[in-house]
């Protein structure tokens, strides 16, 4: 396991442009992640995996606003932190569907989220049709899975599998654009 000076160490140096050094950190920052998503949802792996999927994404597009001056993990912690409020808000938003329309919880104003949404609409192009509109619908709109399947004609497997691989290909494409 990854400690605290080696993660760092790793960033810094993909910062500075050695794209092997950023492709290990998002490697072993995904064994950390993991297991911390899988600790706070027992029994939803999927939705664990999911999430460390998001908050890669979130560690890749929003790596540059980090400050070496603090600990690493504790803004990745605090990154991966937003992921999960997030998806416990769209849980429980999706569960009590309020009728009056009222948003459950409000999104932090800490967090400026407007540059990772630009990068990931890119690589979101990128992506087969079938994976972008899964993604779009579910994790950008906040549909459920079952509206998502009902809106595309899918079943619930198919829009959860390309949802699943459409987040790995996007790992895979933010590799590619290291390399190049």
């Amino acid at each position: 396991m990854a400690d605290e000076a080696h993660l760092r160490a790793l960033l810094l140096q993909g910062l500075a442009g050695d794209d092997a050094a950023h492709r290990a950190f998002l490697t072993e920052a995904a064994g950390l992640l993991r297991a911390y998503f899988r600790n706070r949802l027992r029994g939803q792996a999927e939705d664990a995996e999911d999430l460390v999927q998001e908050t890669l994404v979130a560690l890749h597009t929003r790596r540059d606003t980090y400050d070496p001056n603090y600990p690493l993990t504790a803004w990745m912690y605090a990154i991966a932190r937003y992921r999960l409020i997030d998806f416990l808000r769209r849980a429980k938003h999706r569960a009590t569907a309020p009728l009056d329309g009222v948003e459950v919880g409000d999104i932090d104003p800490q967090f400026d989220a407007s540059d990772a949404k630009r990068d990931v609409a890119v690589l979101l192009d990128k992506l087969p049709e079938k994976q972008r509109t899964a993604i779009r619908l579910v994790k950008l709109e906040d549909r459920s899975i079952k509206e998502a399947a009902s809106q595309t004609g899918l079943s619930e497997s198919d829009i959860k599998i390309s949802i699943h691989r459409g987040l790995k290909t996007l790992m895979r494409l933010m590799g590619q654009e290291q390399t190049t």
